[in-house]
């Protein structure tokens, strides 16, 4: 990467690898750039390899090749607690033993500060994640909430360069995770905070980031904004990985028509002819009442299966010996569809994806 490609980035990753042992390269030749500022994430499965990028950023483990470099600055080689990093870790490794206060100090205590910079700024950090009154209790009476504030805390309470978070959220039930990521979001927005922020869940993902780094198997699949990666996703693992989505295998005629078994579909890019993947996404399938434009394919179906749950309608519908997922809204005014219904499904040339090949 050249010295231009480099300028104006704070975090450049550039041709990272790690091998553990004789196995396959568990990170092979990642390159990111990640601007001042920004959130970028990195998502995918276990075992894909996210983490362990994260730790090779951090420092906690060393890279087998490439090399990491920070406002300029090559940190490959430097151990962790001179990177100017701050990591929030999934299981927040508090220190049981302190209070709330003792442990965002502690890091400031192992840099020498004097004790009125450390309780001043200590004070600052539990302002900012709404823990002022709780600091001199311990861990163990903390809310699981409470407790990732304390380990936020504790990272944002050295004034880092660059903000590390290692799902931070997965030990946290549904809702509070919800207001924690928004949370999250707003205390990294209002510091301007370069962050890189590692998570298996999308919706984590599309909601809390600027950028989507997409992992599988220690390569990146896509890197891109959250429209990107969902709207205009570059592989078949994007497309499936990244929320919900029917996934056929077909065919590409010669006249540029899709067959779906007995279903002929047009699709938003064109691809050779030959065995292709078609996807589209259960949400943009609609149970039509009137009929379609020309921008839109169609068929006739049977609903086998209606679940309800909650703010949609989830449909099995065996349409030409394809089965598609559907999903409606439950709003006021819509039909209800019933197991066994006879219906028409529409949805537009734009939202059918295209895959060259059948996917693996």
């Amino acid at each position: 990467m050249s010295t231009t490609q480099m300028a104006g980035m704070h975090l450049v990753v550039e041709d990272l690898a790690k091998r553990f042992g004789d196995g396959p390269a568990a990170v092979a030749s990642l390159s990111l750039q990640v601007a001042p500022g920004e959130l970028l994430g990195l998502l995918g499965p276990s075992g894909c390899g996210k983490t362990t990028t994260l730790r090779m950023i951090a420092g906690l483990t060393p890279a087998s090749a490439g090399r990491i470099v920070v406002a300029g600055r090559d940190v490959t080689a430097l151990p962790s607690h001179k990177r100017d990093m701050g990591i929030v870790f999934q299981n927040y490794a508090l220190f049981p033993h302190m209070d709330v206060a003792g442990n965002v100090a502690f890091g400031l205590e192992m840099r020498g500060l004097s004790r009125g910079e450390v309780t001043a700024r200590v004070a600052r950090a539990l302002d900012l994640v709404r823990l002022g009154a709780l600091a001199q209790r311990r861990p163990r009476e903390l809310s699981g909430g409470q407790q990732q504030r304390v380990a936020l805390a504790r990272a944002l309470v050295i004034e880092p360069s660059i903000l590390l978070l290692d799902e931070p959220l997965s030990n946290l039930d549904a809702k509070l995770r919800e207001e924690m990521r928004t949370e999250i979001r707003d205390i990294q927005r209002r510091l301007g905070m370069t962050t890189v922020f590692v998570t298996h869940d999308q919706t984590e993902a599309l909601a809390m980031c600027d950028r989507i780094a997409v992992m599988r198997a220690g390569l990146l699949e896509q890197l891109g904004t959250p429209f990107e990666i969902y709207e205009q996703p570059r592989t078949p693992f994007v497309a499936d990985f990244v929320g919900r989505t029917n996934r056929l295998e077909a065919v590409c005629a010669a006249d540029g028509l899709i067959a779906l078994g007995a279903l002929r579909v047009r699709a938003r890019a064109s691809v050779a002819v030959g065995p292709v993947t078609v996807m589209v996404r259960p949400h943009r399938i609609e149970i039509a009442t009137q009929p379609r434009g020309a921008d839109w394919n169609g068929c006739a179906g049977r609903i086998r299966r209606v679940t309800y749950v909650g703010d949609m309608l989830s449909c099995e519908v065996e349409a030409e010996g394809a089965v598609l997922a559907v999903e409606q809204p439950t709003l006021p005014g819509l039909p209800t569809p019933r197991e066994g219904d006879d219906v028409t499904l529409a949805w537009r040339v734009a939202d059918t994806l295209v895959f060259p090949g059948v996917a693996a």
